[in-house]
């Protein structure tokens, strides 16, 4: 089908840098667009065939919680009616030891994860991409949700779209940028156990760099340099992770993390 205008309309609106979105306009008819990832909560069928249960890298990572998750095993994520993927943390009495992550926390909850199976690689073939969702994501301290970005095969590079840290601000974060370390945008969201839409729309911008623009509910918000992302595969994560660096004790009682509508599209050149 063609290249989505609308991405292009919004961006304009939004006042985003319009020379270079120009560009990508003027050659819109000389590429296609395709859809990549999409609708795969309607059952565990459609789930499975597009992503893979816990981390890429196993079941631990840099918070307390320890991921548990398979075919047989929806204890912390599992689907609802309407498409909707649950991630669930729960705390667990007994000692677990610690994670096998740096830096090694004591394990006190086991919640979910699942990466796409389908990586995201900004090439001189597939130059832009679109990833987005809908989410109802917790905010109390000691939970830290995430819907996200990382190098497959090297890190950084990393995309944040989606990160809460213990309270109702959202990490917009980008590493590797333009000058080598992290670039943030710390945006307070109204209620973010209601559904927010949020969403990166990715472009390459010469041989080595990408430019990011994310938003939040339709709205631009920040436009961030990632530095050396071209030709990195990254794998597409959604996590509720827990304490860390969203602060400590995290709640006693159950903690869920809802996502609906998770699409990824890709500009074929």
């Amino acid at each position: 089908m063609p290249i989505d205008r609308r991405t292009f309309l919004a961006a304009g609106a939004a006042g985003m840098a319009g020379a270079a979105l120009g560009g990508l306009a003027g050659n819109a008819e000389a590429a296609t667009w395709e859809t990549v990832l999409d609708g795969t909560f309607s059952n565990y069928g459609t789930l499975e065939a597009a992503w893979n249960y816990r981390y890429p890298w196993g079941s631990d990572h840099n918070g307390t919680a320890r991921m548990y998750a398979s075919s047989t095993d929806h204890s912390q994520v599992y689907l609802e009616a309407g498409g909707v993927l649950v991630l669930k943390a729960t705390p667990v009495p007994q000692n677990e030891g610690n994670s096998g992550a740096d830096p090694h926390l004591p394990i006190r909850y086991h919640s979910g994860a699942v990466h796409a199976k389908q990586q995201i690689t900004v090439t001189d073939q597939f130059p832009s991409w679109e990833v987005k969702g809908e989410f109802q994501a917790p905010s109390a301290r000691g939970t830290w949700p995430a819907f996200w970005l990382t190098g497959a095969t090297s890190w950084p590079p990393e995309s944040d779209i989606l990160e809460f840290k213990g309270d109702a601000r959202n990490w917009f974060n980008t590493y590797k940028n333009a000058s080598g370390a992290w670039s943030n945008t710390v945006v307070g969201v109204n209620n973010p156990g209601a559904w927010h839409g949020y969403r990166a729309w990715i472009t390459k911008v010469n041989a080595s760099d990408v430019d990011i623009h994310y938003y939040l509910d339709g709205n631009w918000v920040a436009q961030h340099r990632g530095a050396n992302f071209v030709g990195k595969p990254m794998w597409l994560i959604i996590n509720l992770q827990m304490e860390g660096s969203s602060g400590s004790p995290g709640p006693t009682t159950p903690t869920y993390y809802r996502a609906r509508n998770v699409y990824v599209g890709r500009n074929r050149a």
